[in-house]
């Protein structure tokens, strides 16, 4: 019985809902009309900027796809066959490099304010690098350094990595070491120590590289790179004593 009657007070809530609204529309009907009208066009301008939004993102994803493509076809020479089905490999790096970053330029050119147009930035740099522009590089992964997100920690990445092969080791190494501690860093830190401890004992800094190697260990147990720092810190220390 109080079921029925609560639902029945319910129903007469939702008459009586309906009357009120059904009143104000026969007294107001002018009004309703440039409300419904204004509903309308509202609709149809949310309707019209997602399918834009939409058809913008698209086309940016598909401009970046064909730029990767060409980033990503191998060279002649490092085929141990025949190319696969449909591939073009390139004869020379700098043909397929100067191409690719052509393509990625025109990514950010086109949807600079897309993710893919702040990828394509990062990608084209890359290519720069292999083209031996370190200058042309270097601006533009400092630019993408301060942007946020993802390609602000790849950009971090790269430019350390620009300075360790400039030889700026000291340089490289205050930038692994302050991305290693920085929370914030979108990439994994276990990484970052260990390209830190390969630079270190590359430069023969071996005490530092050893610290290195144990604090990835140590902070990271479960990472790949673990049981390679490990050996890494233990034939480092072996060596010393000898």
């Amino acid at each position: 019985m109080k079921r029925e009657l609560r639902k029945q007070i319910k129903e007469d809530e939702f008459l009586s809902g309906v009357e009120v609204v059904w009143k104000w529309f026969r007294e107001n009907q002018k009004l309703a009309r440039v409300v419904l009208v204004a509903t309308v066009l509202v609709l149809v301008a949310v309707a019209g900027l997602s399918y834009f939004t939409g058809k913008r993102e698209r086309g940016a994803a598909e401009a970046f796809d064909a730029a990767m493509r060409i980033y990503e076809t191998p060279l002649a020479a490092e085929l141990p066959g025949p190319p696969p089905s449909g591939v073009v490999p390139f004869k020379e790096a700098s043909e397929k490099f100067t191409k690719a970053a052509a393509a990625f330029d025109g990514v950010e050119r086109s949807y600079p304010s897309q993710l893919a147009g702040r990828r394509a930035r990062y990608y084209a740099a890359l290519c720069r690098i292999e083209l031996g522009d370190l200058t042309g590089a270097r601006q533009a992964l400092e630019a993408l350094a301060g942007s946020g997100g993802l390609e602000a920690s790849l950009a971090k990445l790269s430019l350390a990595g620009l300075d360790r092969r400039a030889g700026a080791v000291d340089k490289a190494v205050e930038s692994y070491r302050s991305l290693a501690e920085d929370a914030s860093f979108a990439l994994p830190r276990d990484y970052v120590l260990m390209t830190l401890a390969h630079t270190l004992e590359e430069a023969r800094r071996t005490q530092e590289a050893v610290v290195s190697y144990q604090s990835l260990y140590e902070r990271y147990p479960e990472s790949s790179y673990a049981a390679e720092a490990q050996q890494r810190a233990a034939y480092l220390r072996g060596r010393a004593k000898g």
